[in-house]
């Protein structure tokens, strides 16, 4: 059973992905369609996760989401809450590799929408690049969304934080919100499968500006990981409650033993 939900929902993420992409298209004539169009695909795909994966996106701490512009600092163990945040932030932008700028079709969306690319081959005219970008998306009141670890890491690995969502801090004098969760119990990195149950993605209370870089780091790492340890042990229960018992390992989330013989 749950390899066949787990094939149909893989399934109508793409096709629905797809079709969005395409009807979307005379969206790309405004940043704000863009986001709109956005916010629909995820909300689109939160529903079909539940309704055919029977996996719900709970969001908490939403009151700590302060109004105005922001830099919102998110775990990041998963593609789920790169799609899920977008329904959360009424006028976001990513923080991404300029790599995926370049992706047929969806490229264009990310250009039109206002996101924010990095490119890491020019070294220090990176940070110069990404302080202009960042703060042109400030000064239009917009959230702008970075993973502090610069990509996904599964469920249960150390920490890996880098210094760019501290160097935007410092550069852009705005309240941070930390962002915990625990996705990748549930839409793991590189797997196939979608776990049943209730995931969720929990807002923290923000960081003021106005801390040194350094006691930001430490400030934001502490408050991310604290909160994503306590999320991956509810995630753990939840899953044994629905019969997948999951084993958080050293570097990544591995299926225990399922009687079953679906995992």
């Amino acid at each position: 059973m749950l390899l066949f939900r787990s094939l149909a929902f893989n399934l109508s993420f793409y096709v629905a992905t797809t079709l969005i992409a395409i009807f979307g298209l005379p969206a790309l004539a405004a940043r704000k369609g863009v986001i709109r169009v956005a916010q629909f695909w995820g909300r689109t795909v939160m529903l079909l996760l539940r309704v055919i994966g029977g996996t719900r996106v709970e969001f908490r701490g939403l009151e700590n989401i302060p109004e105005g512009p922001l830099l919102v600092a998110a775990k990041h163990q998963s593609a789920l809450e790169t799609l899920a945040l977008t329904v959360a932030f009424e006028d976001f932008a990513y923080v991404l590799k300029r790599e995926l700028m370049w992706i047929p079709v969806i490229g264009w969306y990310l250009g039109r929408g206002g996101m924010v690319p990095i490119d890491r081959s020019k070294g220090a005219k990176t940070m110069a690049a990404l302080n202009a970008a960042a703060a042109g998306a400030i000064r239009d009141g917009r959230q702008l969304i970075i993973f502090p670890e610069g990509t996904r890491r599964p469920a249960g690995a150390p920490p890996a934080y880098k210094q760019g969502a501290s160097h935007l801090y410092a550069a852009l004098n705005v309240p941070c919100l930390p962002v915990a969760l625990n996705t990748g119990l549930y839409w793991r990195r590189r797997g196939f499968r979608r776990m049943p149950g209730t995931t969720v993605i929990e807002f923290l209370p923000v960081i003021p500006p106005g801390l040194s870089r350094a006691a930001f780091l430490a400030e934001v790492q502490g408050r991310i990981e604290t909160a994503s340890d306590a999320l991956l042990a509810e995630g753990r229960a939840d899953l044994a409650r629905h019969g997948h018992p999951v084993a958080v390992a050293m570097g990544g989330s591995v299926p225990a033993t399922d009687p079953s013989g679906t995992l």
